[in-house]
Order: structure tokens, then sequence, then C-alpha cells
């Protein structure tokens, strides 16, 4: 496969994954409409249901795209010779490289503190009430660090890739 077919995909990749996953932080777009499917008189059993399957199915598309975007960012890094310069912060890679490294930040976040916490408060995994809103108030502020930053990411990735500014 041709190199520049891969570059293009991993770009189409990288802007689809980012606005799913910042898109998420931002607005929950993902659920609302399965819920508007829901009837008012169904069955407590079925709006359960409903409830659980989109829920894993947007959390798990919410968590694959932060995984999907750091993948094609580190390859685009790589492909554009700057992966080494960025992530040492050096250079004039050094602001997209500090992109990367919140984002990072932001995956890791979701994948080792939210998404644990997340899967108690859903109801994925059981819990006692009192774990439930532990884990609840640790998935709130998770959440929120990961949209404040996520406007930090997407301006040192933005400014990175189209200035070439230098911090030394």
């Amino acid at each position: 496969m041709n190199i520049a077919i891969l570059d293009l995909a991993a770009r189409v990749l990288h802007v689809a994954g980012v606005i799913i996953w910042v898109g998420h932080n931002w607005v929950n777009v993902v659920q609302i409409p399965i819920f508007r499917r829901i009837l008012p008189d169904a069955p407590k059993e079925a709006v359960k249901g409903v409830f659980m399957a989109a829920s894993k199915r947007e959390h798990g598309i919410f968590r694959h795209a932060s995984l999907v975007v750091l993948a094609t960012g580190l390859f685009m890094l790589w492909r554009r010779g700057d992966f080494l310069e960025a992530l040492s912060l050096s250079g004039s890679s050094a602001i997209i490289g500090l992109g990367a490294w919140t984002g990072t930040l932001m995956v890791s976040n979701l994948w080792f503190v939210l998404w644990p916490h997340q899967k108690k408060v859903l109801g994925f995994i059981e819990a006692s009430t009192e774990e439930r809103l532990r884990c609840a108030r640790i998935t709130f502020l998770s959440s929120r660090a990961n949209t404040v930053l996520s406007f930090v990411t997407l301006f040192l990735m933005i400014a990175g890739a189209h200035g070439g500014i230098s911090l030394g």
C-alpha cells in the first residue's frame, strides 16, 4: 500500500476520532437519539436493556476513538519525521509534542481512571450504593479534566501543525 494513502487514511481517522472523542466530552450526542426511541410506558426492564446496550456501545466507541486518535497522531508524527523531536519537546515540533503529551494524558485518564469507575456507576460492574457514589464523583472530575484538557490539546495540535513554533 502506498504510504501517501496510509497518510491520508491516518489524517481522516485522526480527525474523525477527535470529533467522536472530543465531541463526546463537549456534548453527549451519541446516546441521546437512542433514548428518544424509548416509549414512556415501556416496561422498566426494556428501558434498562436499551440503556445498557446504548451505554456499552457509546462508551466503547468513545474509548476506542481515543486510541485511534493517539495511534494516528503518533503515526503522522513519525511519517513527517517529527516523532522524536515532538516527544522530546524540542525544536519546531515542541508545540505539537506538548499537544501529543497532553492527548496521551487524556487517553490515560480515560482508560485508567474514568472508565474503571464509570463501569460501576453505569452498573456494568456490581457495586454498593456508597461505592457508586464515590465512583460518580471520580468520574465527574476525571471527565471534566479531560474536557478542559481537550481545549488545550486542540489548540496545541492546531498551533503545532500550522506554525512551526519553537519553545527554545
